[in-house]
């Protein structure tokens, strides 16, 4: 059964970076898409960035373009998406999310088209002066 375990989450000023680290127990990524989804309060989860691990495809939505690079460490077993030039409209819990990469794709999982089921605990990230 796959696990994932997010990191990195915390308080940083408007413009700064952040790097959230999402591991996985249990099973390699090799054949998963993996994604990063947040929840602001009162609002939707959204898919924030995607990546299929098998061919590196990626996906984004349009406010993080530019500025988030979602990236995999194989070897560590973990997804990580760095984080620059921080909003305080990217305050949310951000989650970690997987579904075998036969069954979906980084834009399908990001659109939620599909949605994902391996999920982690989530990390809170506050951007605020």
């Amino acid at each position: 059964q796959l696990q994932l375990v997010e990191s990195g989450g915390g308080l940083v000023q408007p413009g700064g970076s952040l790097r959230l680290s999402c591991a996985a127990f249990g099973d390699t990524l090799d054949y998963y898409a993996i994604g990063w989804f947040r929840q602001a309060p009162v609002k939707e989860r959204e898919g924030v960035s995607c990546i299929t691990i098998s061919d590196g495809r990626t996906h984004y939505v349009d406010s993080v373009k530019g500025r988030f690079t979602i990236s995999r460490d194989n070897a560590k077993n973990t997804v990580y998406l760095q984080m620059n030039s921080l909003k305080p409209e990217d305050t949310a819990v951000y989650y970690c999310a997987a579904d075998p990469g036969s069954v979906t794709t980084a834009q399908a999982m990001c659109t939620m088209r599909r949605f994902p089921g391996y999920w982690g605990q989530g990390t809170q990230v506050t951007v605020s002066s």
